[in-house]
């Protein structure tokens, strides 16, 4: 049974499941822009660069793996340049997505691209350390899917909390609610959940409470069966 979690390798599996469902609502909420207004630039234009990937082309890669190159050369010479970490960033996460380092088949990062989502995410940590006066919601955006996709839910919700930093709606609150409660973060997950009922057009709140609700007790009955001891298997 998949929800029998003596196992580390069915933990693993169930944790995937859920963080996969968070995802499929984060998707909803972002990717597609559902229920919002104005929105733009979701997570699915994030990874598919709006279809302009350039899939195996190697003159492409090519292309990629030098504008990485000088992003990086402009980034160690100039370390306290916020912006020059952020092009490293969207460098590395372009090129996650192209050639060998994206299984279209599959629909997922090779362990290639999942090197290059780490490269993106050490320049998106200097970024921040940097203290941009207005930070960069885009970038952030991406930066969320690159952790979902590491399997870093922590790192996602700050990622996350930039968004709604720049942007403080019912979507980007709910977002944060979604990834906080996977991350096991769930006092604030209950403040943005709570926050993005408040922002909610009065006959979405019911619906949206139930949404965050559901979302919370699956987090919740995941982190129980998880802290739940794994037996000693018998011999004989």
């Amino acid at each position: 049974m998949l929800f029998d979690l003596r196992s580390a390798g069915r933990r693993r599996t169930v944790k995937l499941v859920y963080l996969g469902l968070a995802l499929l609502m984060f998707v909803g909420f972002v990717g597609f822009s559902i229920g919002s207004s104005g929105l733009s630039g979701g997570i699915v234009d994030a990874i598919t660069g709006n279809g302009n990937s350039g899939g195996g082309d190697s003159a492409v890669t090519k292309r990629m793996t030098a504008d990485i190159q000088s992003a990086q050369r402009r980034a160690e010479a100039g370390p306290t340049n916020p912006t020059a970490w952020a092009a490293v960033a969207r460098a590395r996460l372009r090129y996650a997505s192209v050639g060998d380092n994206f299984d279209s088949a599959k629909s997922d990062y090779t362990a290639a691209g999942k090197r290059q989502l780490a490269a993106a995410a050490t320049a998106w940590d200097k970024y921040l350390a940097l203290n941009p006066p207005k930070p960069d919601e885009g970038l952030a955006r991406q930066m969320i899917q690159a952790f979902i996709s590491l399997a870093k839910a922590d790192k996602a919700v700050s990622a996350q909390e930039v968004v709604t930093q720049v942007e403080p709606s019912q979507q980007t609150f709910a977002n944060l609610a979604l990834l906080a409660y996977q991350a096991n973060q769930t006092r604030k997950g209950d403040l943005a959940a709570a926050k993005a009922i408040s922002l909610a057009p009065k006959s979405d709140r019911k619906a949206l409470k139930a949404q965050l609700d559901s979302a919370k007790s699956q987090a919740l009955g995941q982190q129980i069966q998880q802290s739940q001891p794994t037996p000693t298997p018998t011999i004989g």
